[in-house]
């Protein structure tokens, strides 16, 4: 039986009413890795990034807290970088995700975006309007990576325009350090079970010297040219920055 008071004062109700505090810890809902991915958008930033990016996408497994960012030039990339990205970690753990999780913004609330999660079977929990506490891991992440980002930029004194790099940078280095959440783990680690080493991390921003082919120089040209280094490449490459043409090249390494 609903119990309610007989008499309510309506003016105290409209006049005081208030929030009440939301749990520190959300409930947790997976119990294996893509059980349940939360997703948030950050941007705009108000200075375009080397890439000409306004805006920045993540994923966060709940499971294993390992964090995947797409760099966008609009938000209406949303949807074809959320096809990319489970098309990508569902053949490489051959699981399916369960849930998404996101907020109500638009960028996830196009018609295609349904029809897709219908049609993997995938249930989409969208929070209600001014709520970020409901998808609090992937706000929290958020912050994290910005944070991150503005260190690094103010560490080296370096322009705005390099936070796309510096915010991809901190994210790598993320799924590579331990989280309260998991004991003896990293990110990284538990996302793909085998222990990755990190003896090839560099300082961002750093001068860094790339070494030129013998293809590309002749007997008297130097061997090597002065670039900045801007992070790493998904095939564990690094990528320097060339103040002079400005552009960013991939540079092999060893680790």
């Amino acid at each position: 039986m609903i119990q309610h008071p007989k008499k309510i004062c309506e003016g105290c109700v409209i006049s005081k009413h208030h929030r009440k505090k939301f749990l520190k810890e959300a409930l947790h809902k997976a119990r294996q890795p893509l059980g349940v991915v939360y997703s948030n958008v950050c941007g705009p930033f108000s200075v375009e990034s080397l890439g000409r990016n306004k805006y920045f996408l993540i994923f966060v497994d709940e499971y294993t807290r390992m964090v995947w960012l797409y760099l966008l030039k609009e938000k209406k990339e949303v949807f074809f970088k959320f096809v990319q990205y489970c098309n990508a970690v569902e053949r490489y753990l051959e699981k399916q995700i369960k849930i998404l999780g996101t907020d109500g913004g638009d960028e996830f609330n196009p018609k295609q975006f349904a029809e897709f999660c219908a049609q993997k079977g995938i249930k989409h929990e969208m929070t209600p309007p001014y709520t970020p506490q409901h998808n609090s891991l992937a706000e929290r992440r958020n912050r994290t990576l910005l944070n991150m980002t503005r260190c690094m930029l103010r560490g080296k004194n370096l322009p705005h325009y390099f936070w796309g790099e510096a915010v991809s940078t901190a994210t790598y280095v993320s799924n590579r350090c331990p989280t309260k959440k998991l004991q003896d783990y990293t990110p990284k680690e538990a996302w793909i079970g085998i222990k990755r080493m990190v003896h090839h991390l560099r300082v961002f921003g750093s001068l860094a010297y790339g070494h030129v082919p013998k293809e590309r120089r002749k007997k008297l040209d130097d061997r090597s040219e002065s670039f900045i280094f801007v992070g790493y490449h998904p095939t564990g490459t690094y990528k320097l920055y060339n103040p002079i043409t400005n552009k960013v090249v991939i540079i092999g390494c060893t680790h």
